[in-house]
C-alpha cells in the first residue's frame, strides 16, 4: 500500500514514520511538510536516517492523491479539515491524527474547542479510531479519527469495567500525567522542556479537551450521558503517559 503522510516534520509525524517505515505491506511515497519542504526526512528525523530517502514535499493535493492510496494527515487542531475534506472528496482513504473529526457532535466543538466545524457532515461519516471499540467499522471506514493520547489511556481502562456494571457512572475522575513531547515539537513558554523541568503543575483541570471524547465513547457504551472529571497534569518526562482512573 502507498502511503502519504502530511504533516510529516512535527513530533507525532515523526513516530508515525518511524512506525510505517517497518511495516511490511507500507511504502511511504510521500511526505509532505510545509515548513521543511525540500529537506531530507533524516535531517529532521535522525533516527530515520537508514530508513527512509525522501525529502519534505509542499503541499499537493492533486499529486497526494495521485502517488497515494492511503493519506495520514499530522496537521494541527483546526487546520486537518480543510485537507482531509478535500481527500475525501477524491476517494481517498484517510487517518487523521488531529482532533477535527473526534467528536459527533459538532457542538462539542464549540464547547471543547471554541469553534464551529466547518464540515460537520464528515463528523457522521468518520470512525474513531479505537480498535477495541470500534473495529468492525474501522476496517469498513474511509475516514478514520485518531484518539487524543490522554483520553485512548483513560478509554482502555474504563471501558470493561464499564461493560459489566462494575462502576458508578456518576462519578468517574480522571488523572492523566504527561510528558513535554505531548505538546508539539512548536515551542512555548508553557511547553518548552527546559522550562517546565523539575515542575509538576495541572492544566486545563475544569475544561481539558479529551473529556469530551472519554464522555462520548463512555456514553455509547453506558446507553446514557455521562459526565467525566479530568484533571491533566504536565510532569517531568519527555515521553509518556501516566493514567489513574478513580472509580467507584
Amino acid at each position: 500500500m502507498k502511503v502519504g503522510v502530511v504533516g510529516a516534520s512535527g513530533y507525532v509525524g515523526g513516530e508515525l514514520l518511524r512506525l510505517l517505515v517497518l511495516h511490511p505491506k507500507v511504502e511511504i511515497s510521500m511526505v509532505i511538510s510545509r515548513q521543511k519542504a525540500g529537506q531530507y526526512v533524516h535531517r529532521v528525523h535522525p533516527s530515520l536516517k537508514g530508513f527512509i530517502d525522501l525529502t519534505f514535499s509542499p503541499m499537493d493535493i492533486e499529486k497526494l492523491a495521485n502517488s497515494c492510496d492511503m493519506v495520514f494527515t499530522s496537521v494541527p487542531h483546526g487546520k486537518s479539515n480543510e485537507i482531509v475534506k478535500e481527500l475525501y472528496e477524491r476517494g481517498m482513504k484517510i487517518v487523521d491524527l488531529s482532533a477535527d473529526f473526534r467528536l459527533k457532535n459538532p457542538k462539542d466543538y464549540v464547547k471543547w474547542y471554541g469553534w464551529e466545524h466547518p464540515f460537520p457532515e464528515l463528523l457522521a461519516k468518520s470512525v474513531y479510531g479505537v480498535p477495541e471499540f470500534h473495529r468492525p467499522d474501522i476496517e469498513r471506514a474511509q475516514l478514520v479519527s485518531c484518539p487524543g493520547c490522554m483520553a485512548v489511556t483513560s478509554l482502555l481502562a474504563i471501558k470493561p469495567l464499564l461493560e459489566n456494571n462494575i462502576i458508578d457512572t456518576e462519578h468517574i475522575i480522571v488523572d492523566s500525567k504527561i510528558g513535554s513531547s505531548g505538546a508539539g515539537a512548536k515551542v512555548s513558554s508553557g511547553t518548552h522542556h527546559a522550562m517546565r523541568y523539575g515542575v509538576i503543575r495541572p492544566y486545563k483541570p475544569a475544561k481539558h479537551r479529551h473529556t469530551g471524547e472519554i464522555e462520548q465513547e463512555l456514553g455509547l457504551i453506558a446507553k446514557k450521558a455521562i459526565k467525566v472529571s479530568m484533571s491533566p497534569h504536565a510532569v517531568n518526562l519527555v515521553r509518556g503517559i501516566l493514567t489513574t482512573n478513580h472509580l467507584f
